[in-house]
């Protein structure tokens, strides 16, 4: 974890071949918050990337650097004192060329907050 206890896994399961479900609880008290923004904390969009990677990285159980990121679309602000609770949904494939391709859609409550596919090679 890039960032010390910035967040904690609650809870994971496969839900499918290359489907995965996870939900995090986001340490509202983290000091990123007090930049971002002070009386009005946002979660970053690079964070949010990065714990993508991080759980990608769980399941493959391989250190990834990203390669391409596609189609992101954050389409909620996420506020860690009103919804620290996040659930991310991950399709991720492994090509025969050591390529991983994910798909993410993170939620908090019903609201889509993030949209992203990229792509990481193994390292």
């Amino acid at each position: 974890m890039v960032l010390k206890d910035f967040y904690k896994i609650l809870s994971e399961e496969k839900t499918g071949d290359s489907k995965y479900n996870f939900t995090i609880l986001v340490n509202e008290k983290h000091e990123v918050f007090k930049g971002h923004f002070p009386g009005n904390p946002i979660m970053p969009g690079v964070c949010m990337i990065q714990i993508i990677k991080e759980l990608t990285e769980t399941i493959t159980k391989a250190n990834l650097v990203i390669q391409t990121l596609a189609n992101v679309k954050f389409m909620a602000l996420i506020n860690p004192e009103v919804t620290p609770e996040l659930r991310l949904e991950l399709d991720i494939v492994t090509t025969e060329d050591d390529l991983v391709k994910v798909k993410n859609t993170t939620y908090f409550n019903d609201t889509v907050a993030l949209k992203l596919s990229n792509v990481y090679k193994k390292i």
